[in-house]
């Protein structure tokens, strides 16, 4: 196995960070770094020259990264910026394809353990919370009930989420504070989980335990309302860059009857204009509202671990900073 220093190069050339100072490890494997925070806060820039000054990959903690074809909603580098690093976890499935928390844990920890395994250091980037709560957290899944999960998603279609939503709010509030009401599939779920095990879906959920040894996590924090302007400014972007025609041609693909891809923000609003259910201008509206309500959750979430080291996204010497971290974990 490689002896891993942290601070070389993705040529491998010096073994020192930014300011050309050595940096000591006595562990034979690199620490797993995660870059962490709300959409648009900046995490993919800030993740690339980690990996650079490292010497890592990345790996994807996005949960929509992980489907062709879902390149200009879901922010996902194209090649030509990915600064000659590998990328795992990108473009994994088919958006027809769903895609489970579970299933996700188990790619990511086995990207995780072969950088690791290879002397390189995995720099795990998204905005996924529970996701990224189930890869480096100790986290094992609740089973499932075909039955009970069948007469749910029945349910579901019968009276919509907003009434599992309530329902959900009397038997376990606190999940029903961290699931949206629209999100009928996470409501299911959630159901699911407390009518099987008998106690609160929240209970399910992971400690702050790291499943891995030498973790560090860099969240990047950014005042609200430059947040919101930001949100505002990418989902132009995107309208701009042919987010439209990127959904027709994935409705085309099978984007519509796919239970995971297809709700996905900037995805489901735009089937809906596609559908005649709104105008455009209505689904781009709804892109932002729904975007920033998104990045206030993930804000709440991440919030609640305190082992992040948060840094402003605009802090001189971010990267000197970030490398700080890193380095607190030897």
């Amino acid at each position: 196995m490689c002896q891993w220093q942290p601070g070389a190069t993705v040529s491998g050339a010096g073994r020192h960070d930014r300011d050309n100072q050595p940096v000591s490890s006595t562990s034979s494997e690199p620490p797993v770094v995660a870059v962490v925070g709300p959409t648009a806060a900046g995490k993919s820039r800030l993740a690339l020259e980690l990996a650079l000054m490292l010497g890592g990959e990345i790996v994807n903690g996005d949960s929509m990264q992980i489907y062709r074809g879902m390149d200009i909603g879901t922010a996902k580098l194209p090649p030509e910026q990915r600064r000659g690093l590998r990328h795992h976890l990108l473009d994994v499935l088919h958006v027809g394809e769903p895609a489970t928390v579970a299933e996700f844990q188990g790619w990511a920890r086995e990207a995780i353990s072969d950088c690791r395994a290879r002397g390189v250091a995995p720099v795990v980037v998204g905005g996924s919370a529970l996701y990224l709560r189930a890869v480096l957290d100790e986290f094992e899944f609740p089973g499932t009930d075909t039955a009970v999960r069948r007469r749910l998603e029945d349910e579901l279609a019968a009276v919509g989420p907003a009434e599992l939503h309530a329902r959900l709010e009397v038997v376990d509030p606190a999940a029903a504070e961290a699931i949206l009401p629209t999100n009928g599939r996470r409501l299911v779920r959630a159901l699911e989980v407390i009518e099987i095990t008998g106690r609160p879906y929240r209970a399910t959920l992971p400690q702050h335990v790291y499943a891995f040894d030498r973790v560090v996590q860099v969240g990047l924090e950014v005042p609200r309302d430059v947040l919101d302007a930001r949100i505002a400014s990418r989902v132009e972007h995107m309208w701009q860059h042919g987010l439209v025609d990127e959904v027709r041609e994935l409705e085309r693909q099978g984007l519509r009857e796919g239970r995971t891809a297809s709700r996905a923000l900037g995805y489901a609003q735009v089937l809906r204009f596609l559908s005649g259910e709104c105008s455009e201008e209505q689904a781009r509206l709804a892109t932002i509202v729904g975007t920033r309500r998104f990045a206030r959750r993930q804000e709440a979430w991440f919030r609640r671990d305190p082992r992040i080291a948060w840094l402003p996204y605009d802090a001189p010497g971010l990267l000197a900073r970030a490398m700080d971290a890193v380095r607190s974990v030897g």
